[in-house]
This record gives C-alpha cells, structure tokens and sequence, in this order.
C-alpha cells in the first residue's frame, strides 16, 4: 500500500481545486462549494451518506439523494435544513430546496 504521507511543500488537491473555482467559477459556484463544505456538520452523517447538494442556481438548492424514500423524508425536514444552512453559512444562500434521485 502506498505511504499517503503528506510531503514537504505539497499541497492538497481540494485546496487547488478550490483556488480554482473561486479565480475563475461564477459566485454561485462558489455558494455551492461553501453549502458544500457545510452541508455534513449541517445534515448529519445518515442525511449526508445519502443526500449531497448537486446544483446551485439563485437561491435554489438541487440536491441528489440515493432514492425515493429519502426524499419523502427529506421533504419534512427541508425548513430546518434551509434554516441550518444560512445559519452555518451566516448569511442566506439557500430559499428553497428541490430533492431528486442522482449520484450521491
């Protein structure tokens, strides 16, 4: 098994590819890539292994769930998690969320 260590003057890929988004992704791109860093501590790790915000687009938030079921729930919970968000986030990113089947 290879050593993961990190090495001398390396850096992360997620912090490249974050540099990356925020030089040259719109602002609601980078909305999206904050919810995503919020979205586990927000949720919970059960929401979070089968629910992750997708899309970004206004105030909408698309977010793939594993199946229907989770979206049945989800809907109940959908108030608390919009007001989590922008309380996590410190700022109102999030109006309304749209739940579909997609790749979790």
């Amino acid at each position: 098994m290879p050593d993961r260590t990190k090495q001398p003057g390396s850096t992360h890929i997620g912090r490249i590819i974050e540099g990356l988004l925020q030089k040259y992704r719109r602002e609601s791109d980078q909305d999206l890539l904050q919810i995503w860093h919020l979205w586990d501590e927000v949720v919970g790790a059960p929401i979070a292994r089968n629910a992750k915000p997708a899309a970004y687009k206004g105030k909408l938030l698309l977010v793939h769930v594993t199946n229907s079921v989770w979206i049945h729930q989800l809907q109940f919970l959908k108030n608390d998690i919009v007001h989590q968000l922008n309380a996590a986030a410190g700022q109102t990113l999030v109006e309304e969320i749209k739940f579909k089947i997609g790749a979790v």
